[in-house]
């Protein structure tokens, strides 16, 4: 297999970047199969709201302690247990029965796919060179809006020719299969890779001893202001990928096919802001040695450029007006996410998985809200934008907040003795970037 002749970072990398594309693929196929179960079950879409928010309870519970887990116990376990578990609860979901066994297959899948995020950065932590984080993180989380974009077409061919049931049954086997091929492929620690060489080696940070314990007050607050304006961000992305199949398919009157055509229009100019979102702020990492820039303020810039394109869309009826509004909206929200996902690895490189866990727990709040609120709105006002009015308030939020985040102050453990007195490091470190 072609797989397993790639050099082992590039493949930890596709490795990671397949199951980035699953696990949306497997959270936002309700959201085109809502058409099907809803009519069957007779739902309101409050209640579809509901099932789509469901996952996202232990999603945002299992953030940090799959941060946590995946630090102490490692990646590679930490995911076979996941993805077996989100397989599973895909393949449940094909055979709900109505609104109860619905919440509770969706309450699974966020069991499973809780840790998946935060035990892929620590993965990335020891498979990735510092300066090519923003780049890992962007380029899975566009493979993460390519299981958004193919979702919406996927599912509806699915369900044309067989059943709404049938889409489930089919994403939940390529979790599956995902597992075990994981299970073979990755090594925990590079250097244990049968196949890496010293060349590779000496790219990647130094191997770090055993994990110390984590300090979770001190690194709860340092995290917090992270946490919020992932938030932000969070909101608009799950009103995004709850709603916007429904959007098209009621706001202008489609049929299944060309909603499912213009959704996934939408999500694909989200795949680009990915993968551009990591390769600017590396690119402005190595050019301005200065993660104030490369991070909060690029996350400023593109929060404020996503509240722009919105604006149209609130004050216009063309369906292909809101397409590109919609899309430029997307483009730049996940150009955020290169250095959102890079900031964890660069604030707490020993924590990393619980860092990142910590603040992906603001998206989690906002995968329980967002739909929720916006599935209320439209069923009390009958308007299909009005939800996009609340994604455009946090937005400017969050641009005010993002320059709290720090960057560029490392978190520093109070549990670490002093160096000095007979004290050293284990690993020395040098810092190739400062504060400007």
């Amino acid at each position: 297999m072609k797989l397993f002749r790639l050099r082992p970072t590039s493949m930890v990398l596709f490795m990671l970047c397949i199951m980035y594309f699953i696990t949306y693929l497997d959270r936002v196929n309700v959201s085109t199969a809502a058409s099907g179960f809803g009519a069957e079950f007779g739902l309101s879409n409050t209640q579809i709201g509901l099932v789509f928010s469901a996952f996202a309870y232990p999603y945002l519970v299992f953030q940090v302690i799959g941060g946590w887990i995946s630090d102490k116990y490692g990646a590679r376990r930490t995911l076979i247990v996941c993805g077996a578990l989100w397989g599973l609860a895909t393949v449940l979901t094909g055979f709900a029965g109505g609104l109860l066994s619905l919440l509770a297959a969706r309450l699974l899948l966020g069991l499973g796919e809780g840790a998946t995020f935060p035990a892929a950065t620590a993965a990335m932590s020891r498979w990735v060179a510092k300066e090519k984080r923003g780049f890992a993180q962007g380029i899975t989380h566009s493979a993460a809006r390519i299981g958004n974009a193919v979702a919406p077409a996927a599912v509806v061919a699915i369900m044309a020719a067989y059943s709404w049931r049938a889409a489930f049954f089919v994403c939940g086997a390529i979790s599956l299969v995902w597992v075990v091929l994981w299970a073979f492929v990755f090594a925990e620690h590079p250097k244990d890779h049968p196949r890496i060489t010293q060349a590779e080696l000496a790219l990647l940070p130094l191997p770090k001893g055993k994990a110390p314990k984590v300090p979770w007050k001190a690194l709860f607050r340092r995290m917090f202001p992270v946490t919020i304006v992932y938030f932000c961000y969070g909101w608009t992305l799950w009103l995004f990928l709850s709603w916007i199949p429904q959007y098209f398919l009621h706001s202008y009157n489609m049929d299944l096919k060309k909603s499912a055509i213009f959704a996934s229009a939408v999500f694909l100019a989200g795949v680009v802001g990915d993968t551009l979102g990591g390769l600017v702020t590396d690119r402005l990492l190595i050019k301005t040695r200065c993660l104030k820039r490369s991070r909060s303020w690029m996350v400023a810039v593109c929060m404020f450029l996503t509240l722009a394109c919105l604006v149209p869309v609130m004050f216009g009826h063309n369906a292909y007006v809101s397409m590109v509004c919609l899309a430029g909206g997307f483009f730049f929200a996940e150009m955020t996410i290169g250095p959102m996902w890079a900031i964890p690895m660069d604030i707490a490189p020993e924590f990393s998985g619980t860092a990142s866990g910590i603040m992906s727990t603001g998206s989690a709040a906002a995968a329980i809200l967002s739909p929720v609120v916006s599935g209320y709105l439209i069923d009390r006002y009958g308007s299909w934008d009005l939800p996009f009015a609340g994604s455009m308030l946090l937005m400017a939020i969050g641009v005010i907040l993002a320059f709290g985040m720090k960057p560029e102050h490392k978190f520093e453990n109070p549990t670490e003795p002093v160096v000095g007195a007979g004290n050293a490091p284990e690993h020395p470190t040098t810092s190739v970037v400062v504060s400007k």
